[in-house]
């Protein structure tokens, strides 16, 4: 059975890699691209890497028919995504790779976006789409919340560690760089080649990034208390790929077994051998996270770093991996792509 899917936001970085993963998909039809900005050019015109592909031709999301969809991905810009889901079918279901329903608490989303939540219903039904941890909730959503990149590649590294109780809460420190692509599309002075290249920097410093709001939910909720850590992104002049370093305080040992307990079972994240540390180069344009484990020169302290790409495995196949249970299709089908390499 082929399951028509739409894609709204399609002329957009995630939008194309969904595309480019649903296209040798078996179980997947893309029967409708939205595009408003882009509206009346053919998917090749905007990504020339997709045009041997037989696609739709891109059209505002107003001029799609949603009744025979059986899924929508929306890749639209955060904000946007309330008001345009809330006019769909309710009977739709849907996997939104926006903020707009990462948080459960419309103060918190307030807080961290800077404007009230405008579908707080919706937003209340909503599942958090950390695939490896909401597997049961996902399968039966109609509505899915995808997370952010840095928040996913967080998360990999710390919630084992927080479930298991084998790092101090109070000593957690999270370095992440981040790739360009991370941004998105949209075209921003700081992000022109000659303003971004050869150096990187750190931004949000000080606690003021979004997906601060994603570590303090589901952190706090592992642990049953609050739990803040220190975060700082940086942006690097590479087009895809998320590291991420953490610090923490707790032996080597039990924290490499905690990973193994939760990751060993999984296609998609691969625990590397004791003191091996991964590289974004080794997961590019895939699904596959790498986690290493390392224990640092001072005595009770430990660094983990993880490794994903940020479009796929951060977003859109981390979006696929959703539909698929959504649509009761194997979690790993048309995810098993090597990673490309050099």
């Amino acid at each position: 059975m082929s399951h028509k899917i739409a894609i709204l936001g399609a002329s957009g970085y995630t939008g194309a890699e969904l595309v480019r993963l649903i296209a040798t998909h078996p179980g997947m039809e893309i029967a409708a691209l939205g595009a408003n900005s882009k509206a009346g050019q053919g998917m090749a015109q905007v990504f020339p890497h997709l045009r041997h592909l037989d696609l739709p031709d891109l059209v505002t999301i107003d001029e799609i028919g949603f009744a025979d969809i059986d899924l929508c991905f929306c890749a639209l810009p955060h904000k946007t995504s309330q008001e345009v889901i809330s006019a769909l079918p309710r009977d739709l279901r849907i996997v939104d790779l926006s903020a707009d329903f990462r948080l459960r608490d419309p103060a918190a989303y307030e807080k961290w976006y800077g404007n009230p939540h405008a579908a707080v219903e919706l937003q209340k039904e909503a599942v958090y789409g950390l695939t490896e941890f909401y597997r049961d909730e996902i399968r039966a959503a109609r509505l899915v919340a995808g997370t952010g990149c840095n928040a996913a590649t967080g998360q990999y590294l710390l919630r084992p560690l927080i479930a298991a109780g084998v790092i101090d809460l109070e000593d957690i420190i999270l370095d992440l760089k981040c790739g360009v692509s991370g941004a998105g599309r949209s075209l921003r002075e700081n992000l022109l080649h000659a303003e971004l290249s050869e150096g990187y920097h750190a931004y949000a410093v000080g606690g003021t990034h979004r997906h601060l709001g994603e570590f303090d939910q589901e952190f706090s909720a592992i642990a049953g208390r609050d739990v803040r850590i220190q975060f700082t992104p940086h942006l690097v002049p590479a087009n895809r790929g998320i590291l991420a370093t953490g610090y923490v305080r707790g032996e080597a040992g039990a924290i490499h077994d905690a990973l193994a307990a939760q990751y060993d079972d999984e296609p998609f994240i691969e625990l590397l051998p004791m003191g091996e540390a991964p590289s974004t180069r080794h997961v590019r344009g895939s699904n596959f996270c790498h986690i290493g484990v390392v224990a640092d020169r001072i005595p009770g302290k430990t660094i983990v770093i993880a490794a994903l790409d940020n479009l796929t495995k951060g977003s859109s196949g981390q979006a696929l991996q959703n539909a698929n249970l959504m649509l009761d299709i194997q979690e790993t089908e048309g995810l098993m792509l090597a990673p490309v390499f050099p």
